[in-house]
């Protein structure tokens, strides 16, 4: 399929869609930091306009239009403003709708979080599918959940297409969880575990980069009943297939509130080894505890892991397009206001299935 991206960012729906065989025809990405990002990986910047600006005229034909609208206005971590005159982020999903209405596109994906389906008790999500019926398109979506796909990540997204009437109808949901081979399954059996990874992280989002206290830490290393942050050049790196074996790394669990470790949460501070990390908000302040023998510690995530829980390729966001380097905090940032790679990928494959 030939598809446009919309609210681009670094470029995860094309890279998860181009990987599966789609082409993408136009970007559009009105942040010139992302943009310059996306340009050093794509070879081409975005469309650098206000959506509000771009008109069915300016684009090209496509088969698909994708997009990931600005979520903050209906996330359970920011205000929820939701279609707010005072918060109009929410609303460019309807300069979204608007474009594909206008160009006749016969398929539009897009991605949000998962308290879209239930901002003001159901009904924003109500108004979104009554919107799309009403300009001629049938509507399914699904909650995924990223460490279902791969990483180790717990990041719940809702993601929904749409058909034009009179278009053949994808049968893209329920995915629920990608498919894993014999030998994967093999593995996991022997080793006793009941994921894919040793733990999963939190998920990421855009207040990793603010540092002080709002962040995320990996614990490594305990000494004398406390916890210190670790900062040897010399800590381990977290990779997909930790746990997977040789990497003498025992146990990774999860921890709450790297921060405020003493006090005590309703439920549990620190996770069980193989139960999956908590659902970082904006307040993040989780981590995940590396437990060696006698010893445990804590440590920043690096922007490289980051990529990496986002299945993003190593570096992605290192550089602008004119290789400047990128500063930690805007890596940080990125990773956290994208798409995880593996569920777009996923998608991509189902709609080869009819398309």
């Amino acid at each position: 399929m030939k598809f446009i991206e919309l609210f681009a960012g670094i470029g995860a729906f094309r890279l998860g869609l181009e990987r599966t065989g789609h082409e993408c025809v136009w970007a559009n990405e009105w942040l010139e930091k992302p943009r310059s990002i996306y340009g050093r990986n794509f070879g081409e910047q975005p469309d650098g306009r206000d959506i509000r600006d771009v008109f069915a005229r300016d684009i090209p034909d496509a088969d698909l239009l994708v997009g990931g609208f600005p979520c903050a206005t209906f996330s359970t971590a920011g205000k929820r403003t939701g279609f707010s005159l005072e918060d109009t982020r929410g609303t460019l999903a309807f300069e979204m709708f608007r474009l594909a209405r206008d160009k006749r596109i016969p398929y539009l994906l897009f991605e949000n979080v998962k308290g879209l389906l239930n901002h003001d008790g159901g009904r924003t999500f109500g108004v979104i599918l009554e919107v799309l019926d009403a300009m001629g398109y049938d509507c399914q979506w699904e909650l995924l959940d990223s460490q279902n796909f791969g990483v180790p990540q717990h990041r719940e997204r809702v993601f929904l297409i749409g058909n034009l009437r009179g278009s053949p109808r994808p049968k893209v949901f329920p995915i629920g969880r990608a498919s894993r081979n014999d030998d994967e399954s093999n593995q996991e059996k022997q080793s006793g575990r009941q994921g894919f990874f040793s733990d999963i992280s939190p998920t990421l989002d855009a207040h990793y980069y603010k540092g002080g206290n709002s962040r995320p830490y990996v614990v490594e290393q305990w000494r004398r009943g406390y916890f210190r942050e670790f900062k040897s050049a010399g800590t381990p790196t977290l990779t997909a297939n930790m746990g997977l074996g040789g990497h003498n790394v025992p146990f990774i669990r999860p921890i709450l509130d790297v921060v405020r470790v003493n006090k005590s949460p309703n439920g549990r501070m620190i996770k069980d080894h193989n139960d999956p990390m908590y659902t970082v908000t904006a307040q993040d302040r989780h981590g995940v505890v590396i437990e060696g023998e006698n010893s445990l510690a804590i440590r920043k995530l690096t922007p490289l892991e980051c990529e990496r829980l986002q299945g993003l390729p190593d570096n992605w966001t290192e550089f602008y397009h004119d290789g400047k380097k990128v500063s930690d905090s805007e890596r940080y940032e990125r990773c956290g206001r994208t798409i995880t790679i593996s569920v777009v990928e996923a998608i991509g494959r189902k709609l080869h299935e009819f398309y």
